[in-house]
């Protein structure tokens, strides 16, 4: 008779069949260890199957490709303004016809050629006054949350001064201050922003200096600014990010509030959503289609930023993992 070899503990507990339901409560956990996904890469799979992130990734990416775009989509130059202004009356503006398929707007300009030149001026200001906006918010969120105690409570009521201040009209003395040019815009609708972002970065800097890998690397001897510039602000930047999606959003209605307000540039050849839409008011009833029509690009390429912040931030936060 054949005895066998006596079992050791450890290989009968990994031999064992893991019990269902810890199978489900790792859940998504489970599975980026155990393939060595990272969180980003994990949060790209979460996208692919989220049918909001396509849609809004596909607007995004639409409204890049005509912007890069504009002069080779574009039938004529955002400066043709002149070239058709002897076809406008007061009461009348030129049918749709093969050279213009939309028409012409109250400038003279054909209508086609300014929404796609207007897509690329909302997203240069867009994007670079969220940049400048993500870079003020930054400095005075790691202000905040590296230094703590007194540098905190500074910093945190000059971001509550900001938040005080309602955007829109935090924008419009800023550009008025500054004048009528895209420079002024850019400035104007980061000043808004910075405090949001601030509050954001501070917020997340103050929950990662409570992990275990602060205390860890403390332990070891790393000097703070080590721990915080190496290991506290690059975990801390996730939220930040995503927000800088949904600010995206905000920035391009606030692009076309501005141009509505008069702040915009004063040159007509400049194409900007937010000032055909003030120049079509006195012929609404008329030709409704110089309201609609910039209006509605400016609600589609809103909502197409919204819906890929949304669906990103769904992707990272590990409470709604799916």
């Amino acid at each position: 008779m054949t005895t066998q070899p006596p079992i050791d503990a450890t290989q009968a507990e990994a031999s064992a069949p893991r019990p269902q339901a810890l199978i489900d409560a790792m859940g998504d956990q489970g599975e980026t260890n155990e393939t060595g996904t990272s969180l980003w890469v994990g949060a790209f799979h979460r996208l692919r199957r989220n049918p909001a992130a396509i849609v809004g990734a596909v607007i995004v990416l639409s409204f890049i490709l005509v912007a890069l775009l504009a002069p080779v989509l574009a039938p004529y130059g955002p400066d043709s303004t002149a070239r058709w202004a002897n076809q406008i009356t007061p009461s009348r503006l030129p049918e749709f016809s093969a050279e213009h398929p939309l028409g012409l707007d109250p400038f003279g300009s054909d209508l086609l050629t300014q929404l796609i030149y207007g897509a690329r001026q909302s997203l240069i200001i867009g994007v670079v006054s969220t940049l400048l906006g993500l870079l003020g918010g930054a400095v005075l969120g790691l202000l905040a949350g590296a230094f703590g105690g007194w540098v905190d409570t500074i910093v945190m009521r000059i971001v509550d001064i900001l938040l005080s201040i309602p955007a829109l009209l935090l924008a419009v003395s800023v550009a008025a201050i500054m004048g009528r040019r895209p420079e002024a815009l850019m400035v104007a609708i980061a000043a808004a922003q910075v405090p949001i972002f601030a509050r954001l970065l501070r917020g997340s800097m103050l929950k990662q200096r409570k992990q275990d890998y602060v205390l860890a690397a403390t332990s070891l001897g790393l000097r703070p600014r080590t721990i915080v510039m190496g290991h506290v602000l690059p975990n801390s930047l996730g939220p930040v990010i995503v927000q800088a999606t949904l600010i995206l959003a905000t920035a391009i209605i606030e692009v076309a509030a501005l141009s509505y307000l008069g702040m915009g540039a004063p040159d007509p050849t400049v194409a900007e959503w937010g000032r055909m839409l003030v120049k079509a008011q006195e012929r609404l009833e008329s030709y409704p289609h110089l309201t609609l029509l910039p209006g509605l690009c400016i609600a589609v390429t809103a909502l197409g930023f919204t819906l890929l912040g949304e669906a990103l931030r769904e992707a990272l936060d590990p409470k709604t993992r799916k």
